[in-house]
């Protein structure tokens, strides 16, 4: 893969990811998946407070590059190994990093790509982006984690039905329905998301890192277990330099400073 493919650009706190295979519209293979789960996965070392992951010339992500898997040959014997370590690893990586993260949505999210928006935290979107879980037409099931998220994030009824009919979602819909945080027109996505994903940087990252540790932990718990996650995490937390700060910039009525510690 030419280094090309994938750009990778610390702006401050925020570390930028953009597929960059227009001519595709983005679409994946093993060694842009393997770049993208790298760079995603280095974030926190390099002083990222957040992660966010788009597309050039249009389009967030087509999916999988099928001209390059049947050039690659994949085939039973090769492609479990591959969907587990490169597909599922890109999917776990974006789920399991520490830091928020935040698909910026500019065009279509089809197939993987569609799943690959949904494992991010938060989705903004410009008012041309479209969703679509489109593996029904090529006669195949999702299997980037949307039969997880999807449901949670639409409801049962509503995320079967775009599973069986691969039908397109668009970005007025994609809001109404809770897939999508924010639309902004398209001329402005760059901006507005810049602006969102400062504000969010600017927040206390230990906050950031317990709340997804402990909304994620609940979806599979139970309320009990819920209630003492929470206490576990309020506790560390109140013993953070974070919160004497947070106290204290309300008590003076100023922004607060938050360093993570």
């Amino acid at each position: 893969m030419g280094s090309t493919e994938v750009l990778v650009r610390d702006d401050g706190t925020i570390r930028w990811i953009t597929l960059n295979r227009p001519e595709t519209k983005n679409a994946l293979t093993v060694p842009v998946n393997q770049a993208v789960r790298e760079a995603v996965q280095a974030a926190p070392e390099a002083g990222a407070l957040v992660v966010a992951l788009g597309g050039a010339g249009g389009a967030f992500c087509s999916g999988l590059d099928l001209k390059w898997a049947a050039a690659e040959g994949l085939d039973a014997s090769t492609v479990e190994g591959r969907m587990r370590t490169h597909f599922h690893g890109l999917i776990r990586a974006l789920r399991d990093s520490p830091l928020p993260t935040v698909a910026v949505v500019d065009g279509v999210a089809a197939g993987f790509g569609c799943d690959l928006a949904l494992a991010c935290d938060l989705r903004l979107c410009s008012d041309r982006a479209r969703f679509g879980e489109i593996f029904v037409k090529r006669g195949l099931m999702p299997d980037g984690g949307g039969s997880w998220t999807l449901p949670r994030l639409v409801g049962l009824g509503r995320a079967l039905e775009l599973m069986f009919t691969g039908d397109m979602v668009d970005a007025a819909e994609a809001k109404s329905i809770g897939l999508a945080n924010r639309v902004f027109p398209a001329a402005q996505l760059e901006a507005g998301a810049t602006d969102f994903l400062r504000a969010l940087a600017a927040g206390p990252p230990l906050v950031h890192q317990a709340v997804k540790k402990s909304v994620y932990g609940a979806l599979a718990s139970s309320f009990d277990a819920a209630l003492e996650a929470e206490v576990h995490g309020q506790l560390k937390l109140l013993g953070s330099k974070d919160f004497l700060e947070g106290v204290a910039a309300f008590l003076e009525k100023r922004p607060p400073r938050f360093t993570g510690e």
